[in-house]
């Protein structure tokens, strides 16, 4: 275990650890060290938070810390601060990265394509970490811009006119929606004189100036969340990505929007909100819900399938404004709605990862991914479809998997707090996924294995390596563990930001 005195170092490390492997990928010129450098460095990382974590439940510190960077205080120093829900999405982002990395490595064989991945890909694990801790509004448009341009990139990595195409759409929502945070955070310091988060949520007033600001930087989170209708750029960014960049992206990027959002809304800038306001983006949910089931149902690529299956996922996370809204809690950033939530992104982050894995592998066996020529895939390649389908159970929210205790959450505090029509749309939701996912299903159980190869192609028709498989069943099946046992995520989450201690490390 870290010891009690140094934990608090913890925080710059999960900046430090994944920037220095990107700078160690970059020197590097050899396939087998960048791939074996990131698997070291991603081992690395989690099992740094582990020990964190363990250390904190071990001796009942429970709050959450704030690291001061240099000795310099806000509002002129950088902060660092981890509360319950940062804990959260910091230990699901490193057990992800570690499998991703592994399945990666074997992934790509390519050395050029090998030079570009690996920093790009240490560049955006360092921006998602800087964002969940970061204290302040314009450090975490640094990390949002990190995020962004490595995301970008990652997009583009195939080269191919469609995936060049889908990333420079994504660029374009990306600079769009950074321009917009940007604004609403300069108005938030012309107002108040200050970006720090903890400071901001003492002194923000119901003005129209903080509502302006509210507003921009709502505009500018929910375009890099993709919230239906602004959802456009996503299925074909996810769609082109190679599988590892897929999974990274509708597991872990798209989260992290909304987690600011979940800040802004419920913590810093909640008395500029309105119960209106709350309602409305549920309703978007909602739409999203339904319009994103019914395009992964239409869609003729596997990739698309999933990736349209993101955009209804995402759908249930705005169910907690206006849930929070009809609750009328005074802690709503912990309160019953936002832990059922935060359950639904960590068992949404196993079940998609796992699912756009397993879209690769299928997609590698038979050197295409269109649902209607994948007839027999069940008996040729029966642990990727194996995997698909645990994965889908989680998604559809079927016992005992972790999105059924998450969808099982969002209906106890829907029905509790009288607003049972929430209730029916993730019902209904839960219905739609079965039918896109039972669609694809029943194509890869019907017909004979002889058609499963495109035959156009059969020559390049390969099995995908064993690891490749594992990690994405690992996955998959960690989507289902995860409904075993809620409690320990719960009792993470139940953490708040107390001030910093004297004399403790970075502390003051």
């Amino acid at each position: 275990m870290i010891p009690l005195g140094s934990v608090n170092i913890v925080l710059p490390l999960l900046v430090g650890i994944p920037l220095l492997a990107a700078i160690a990928t970059t020197v590097v010129d050899s396939r087998r060290w960048r791939a074996g450098i990131s698997v070291t460095f991603a081992s690395l990382q989690l099992l740094l938070i582990v020990l964190w974590l363990v250390t904190l439940q071990h001796t009942g510190a429970d709050a959450a810390y704030r690291y001061v960077l240099g000795g310099w205080n806000s509002p002129l120093g950088i902060n660092l601060v981890a509360d319950g829900l940062a804990k959260v999405l910091l230990l699901i982002t490193a057990v992800l990265v570690l499998v991703l990395s592994i399945y990666s490595a074997i992934y790509f064989t390519d050395p050029a394509k090998t030079t570009r991945f690996w920093p790009l890909w240490w560049l955006l694990v360092t921006g998602l970490n800087a964002a969940f801790i970061g204290a302040d509004a314009f450090n975490i448009y640094v990390a949002l811009e990190m995020i962004g341009l490595a995301a970008v990139a990652l997009v583009g990595l195939a080269g191919t006119r469609t995936a060049l195409t889908a990333a420079l759409r994504y660029a374009l929502v990306g600079l769009l929606g950074s321009l917009c945070y940007l604004l609403g955070v300069s108005l938030l310091y012309r107002t108040y004189g200050t970006l720090d988060l903890a400071q901001l949520a003492t002194e923000t007033q119901a003005d129209p100036m903080t509502a302006a600001s509210l507003c921009l930087i709502s505009i500018g989170l929910l375009l890099k969340t993709a919230l239906l209708p602004l959802h456009f750029w996503l299925p074909p960014a996810h769609a082109s990505a190679p599988a590892p960049v897929s999974a990274a992206l509708s597991a872990l990027v798209v989260k992290v929007s909304f987690y600011l959002l979940m800040r802004f809304w419920l913590d810093v800038l909640t008395p500029a909100t309105t119960e209106l306001a709350m309602n409305l983006l549920g309703i978007l949910g909602a739409g999203a819900i339904f319009w994103g089931c019914i395009a992964a149902f239409r869609a003729q690529r596997l990739k698309l399938v999933v990736a349209y299956s993101t955009v209804a996922q995402l759908g249930y996370m705005f169910l907690l404004f206006p849930l929070v809204a009809a609750s009328h809690s005074p802690s709503s950033i912990t309160g019953a709605a936002a832990a059922a939530v935060v359950y639904f992104i960590v068992a949404h982050a196993l079940a998609k990862a796992a699912m756009f894995l397993a879209a690769g592998n299928i997609q590698m066996f038979n050197n295409h991914d269109t649902v209607d020529k994948l007839q027999g895939l069940a008996r040729t390649q029966p642990l990727a479809v194996l995997t698909f389908a645990i994965a889908g159970v989680s998604l559809i929210g079927l016992p005992p998997s972790g999105g059924f205790i998450a969808k099982w959450l969002l209906l106890n505090v829907a029905i509790g707090n009288g607003v049972w029509w929430w209730a029916i749309v993730v019902l209904g939701g839960g219905l739609l996924a079965a039918a896109y996912i039972g669609r694809v299903l029943h194509v890869a159980f019907s017909h004979p294995v002889a058609q499963t190869i495109d035959t156009d192609n059969a020559n390049a028709a390969r099995h995908p390596p064993g690891g490749m498989v594992l990690c994405a069943l690992a996955l998959a099946a960690c989507s289902i563990l995860l409904g075993f046992n809620a409690e320990w995520i719960l009792n993470l989450l139940d953490a708040s930001v107390e001030p910093p201690i004297p004399g403790v490390g970075g502390m003051q």
